[in-house]
């Protein structure tokens, strides 16, 4: 089993994040789960708060809803810039994006 495997079969709690330095703005993320990301007037894709407020400090997380765990791993999967991150919330470790083991 590897590790995003384990994350995901023990219901950890995971968090994502965006690295706007490689954003390439596309959105694709947006349409995978919009209720997570979102694209700024700058045209970089931020992740949203509990209260669907952007996060645009830089490393913002947010807590990942496990009905949308695919959704998000989709989205860390298709990013052209490989700037979305998701990690555990125990460790930091990351799960899924450029940064996964």
């Amino acid at each position: 089993m590897t590790v995003q495997q384990e994350a995901v079969a023990v219901g950890e709690a995971l968090e994502v994040w965006i690295d706007q330095d490689l954003c390439t703005g596309d959105g694709i993320c947006v349409q995978y789960a919009p209720e997570v990301f979102e694209l700024d007037i700058d045209g970089l894709a931020y992740v949203k708060g509990s209260g669907d407020e952007l996060l645009q400090a830089p490393g913002a997380t947010t807590p990942v809803p496990l009905p949308l765990l695919t959704d998000v791993v989709d989205s860390a999967k298709e990013c052209p810039g490989e700037c979305i991150h998701v990690r555990r919330v125990s460790d930091r470790v990351e799960v899924f994006g450029p940064d996964a083991e």
